[in-house]
Formats: structure tokens, sequence, C-alpha cells
């Protein structure tokens, strides 16, 4: 049975956690995830999934703000575990604790690398049109998702996934690739591969600036952006100059010669606005500043607003 300390936070690494822990042949020694944080209207503490797995299994949580330089590090250096295993941790590790354990440090890292290093790689496969994204295992390395990659493995994004299906899906994905690839990689059998540099590119984490939607795009990018941020961080416009979450458009097959941003139609069901490729999108689910999201036909119903046609009721 090989021992390992478990590092992840979201909801993408808590099945993969729970996995392992299932699994006879190793043993969850440790789990190391982000402290708990006030969450919702009410502020309540909460614990990430990843600490919800741990606690419900008996496994030790250690959750420093920093790990490196922390007293919690020193303490998992003198497990001497076998493996550490991190999927979405959100902090980088220490050379010292990487080097500490007797097999190896290995990231499930939720992109086909080396495209998309960083913090959202699934944000930005579906914000960027992509037709398929992945699961890459890599060594761990001081450098953002720079290791030798150990495994791959690919799945489509279809036209109706949005971040939180992709996440689910691909939390099942990397668990599984995860428990073929382990005991190859503990008997010594795997030969990993270097990341091309040439075509490595970035997915920082979404800034609160990135969440705007550009009607000046493609109709195409514009359903795109609207499903890479749902359900978080969730897109906005301003619509007739009020901030306004979107949480759902949908691809119209017309055409128009209206500028983007401008009203197509409107009725008492249903808001059609031009995008920047001559397309229209129907605006179908909304949120106004300070109000629960609803359908467009309630938010019509409730708006003092009239519509017009060609009226340019959204800000670019």
């Amino acid at each position: 049975m090989k021992s390992i300390i478990f590092m992840g936070t979201p909801k993408f690494a808590a099945p993969i956690l729970t996995r392992l822990i299932e699994d006879p042949n190793y043993e969850v020694v440790a789990v190391v995830t982000q402290p708990d944080r006030r969450t919702g209207r009410k502020h309540q503490m909460t614990q990430s999934p990843v600490k919800q797995v741990a606690v419900h299994n008996h496994i030790p949580v250690f959750q420093p703000e920093k790990i490196s330089g922390s007293e919690e590090m020193q303490t998992l250096i003198n497990l001497q575990a076998d493996l550490i295993v991190t999927a979405a941790f959100g902090q980088f590790l220490p050379m010292k604790l990487i080097n500490s354990v007797k097999i190896a440090a290995v990231n499930v890292h939720a992109s086909l690398l080396p495209k998309y290093r960083g913090g959202a790689p699934v944000h930005y496969a579906i914000m960027n049109g992509d037709e398929e994204t992945g699961v890459t295992l890599i060594y761990m390395v001081k450098k953002m998702d720079a290791g030798e990659m150990l495994a791959q493995s690919k799945i489509k994004i279809e036209p109706t996934d949005d971040v939180g299906s992709m996440f689910e899906k691909l939390s099942i994905l990397g668990r599984n690739l995860l428990i073929k690839t382990l005991p190859k990689l503990i008997a010594g059998e795997i030969t990993s591969v270097a990341q091309d540099e040439s075509q490595v590119t970035f997915a920082p984490n979404i800034k609160p600036e990135e969440e705007e939607v550009d009607f000046t795009k493609s109709a195409r990018l514009v359903d795109a952006k609207v499903r890479a941020l749902r359900p978080f961080p969730v897109s906005y416009i301003i619509l007739n100059g009020v901030r306004t979450k979107l949480w759902e458009v949908s691809l119209l097959p017309q055409t128009t010669e209206l500028k983007p941003g401008q009203v197509v139609e409107k009725t008492k069901h249903k808001l059609l606005v031009a995008t920047g490729d001559h397309g229209v999108v129907s605006l179908d689910r909304v949120q106004p500043a300070g109000k629960p999201q609803m359908e467009i036909t309630d938010y019509l119903n409730g708006s003092q607003e009239a519509f017009y046609e060609g009226e340019q009721v959204i800000k670019l």
C-alpha cells in the first residue's frame, strides 16, 4: 500500500480524492486544502469540497493560508509519503516538499497541456470556442503546470456545456486517468514526455473586468463567453445602463445589418440582439443588479424600460 498526500480544493478534486480513499492500493495519510472561506449572501464559513470528503473519512486535514515556510509543510515532509497528488489545489508547492516524497509528486490538470497552463483552463477552453479539452497528468515542478507529461485523455466540449458541466466531466476523466496511470508510474513503466514550449498558452484566473460580454464578437463567441463563466463567476452586460448578469443566450440562424448591441426584435417573450458578425442572439436568462436571476419573459414584463428595434441597449 502506497501512502499519498492529497492536495486540492474545489468540487473538481473531490471525486479524485474519494476514489483514492476507496482504492485498497493506497492510503491517503493527509489532505491539504485551502482555508475555510465565507461564502454566499449570509457569508457563512464554508469548508471546501475536498475538506468535506477528508473529514467524512477521518483523514487529517491541513489548511495553511500559504504552504511555503509553514509549520504544516514540515509536518507533511516528515510523513515521508510515497506520493503527492494535487488537483486544483490553488497554491505553488515548494521544491523541498515536492522532493520529500519517495516516488513522485503528480498534478491532475484540466487541460490538454501544453495548452492552457494556469488556474482557469476550463473557462478558456469554452470561451475560445474549442471543440475539445481534456486532462493531463504531469510531474510537479517549480514552474506552473510545466512538468513532463505522464498521460493525457481528451473529451468533446458539447454546444450546451458550461464550465460547471465540464468540471464534472473532467473530474471523472481525471479520476479514471489517475487510477489507470498510478500503478504504471509506481512500477516505473512510464516514460514521461516534455511539453513543447512553442505550443504553450496560458489560462490565468478570470479577472472581474473580463467578465463583461463583448457583443462586437461573433454570436458563437458571445454564447461561448456566457457558458464559459456559468455558473461562476457569471458574465454580465450593461443592459439599458444597468449592470445585468447574463446567464443564458441562444444562437439564432438569422442575420442582421444592425450594429452590435442593438435590438433586432422585441416581443413580450423575447429580446433579440445583434452581434459583431451580423449574427443574432436571444437573451434568455438574466439577473439585474440586486435581483434574482429570471427568464427574459419575466424581465421584460417587469421592466420599466421600452425596447425599440435598432435601439442600442447593450453598452459596448
